[in-house]
């Protein structure tokens, strides 16, 4: 049944994978295999967080915070917004207005190496 184009050989690997007993891996494309894995993963939930900035204080400071208070922010103004999922920095950008929401508009992804310089 093999024909030389290799067409009459794909279908037959492709029939031995159906069923039960197939043995895994077999007449598996790697784009498949890929995508197979990728479907497994696509429902996870992830926390994704936009950091405006941070600040320490005292309790007694925390205790005075008042309707009104402005609490200052370790950024200043116009610089890049911290993005992170799971709480691991991924990327930064900036503040934009949709409808009447905010929104944040990714303007770097971090590299692996920036990632790993900012867990520490």
């Amino acid at each position: 049944m093999e024909k030389e184009n290799g067409k009459e050989k794909e279908k037959v690997l492709e029939t031995e994978q159906e069923g039960p007993d197939k043995e895994e891996g077999v007449g598996v494309r790697p784009a498949d295999v890929d995508q197979q894995q990728l479907k497994m993963i696509l429902d996870i939930p992830l926390q994704v967080t936009v950091e405006l900035g941070r600040t320490r204080m005292l309790v007694q400071d925390l205790l005075q915070l008042t309707q009104g208070s402005v609490v200052e922010l370790s950024k200043m103004a116009g610089e890049p917004l911290e993005i992170l999922v799971n709480r691991k920095p991924i990327a930064r950008g900036e503040v934009v207005k949709v409808n009447e929401k905010f929104g944040v508009r990714i303007t770097e992804i971090l590299s692996p190496a920036e990632r790993v310089e900012l867990l520490g």
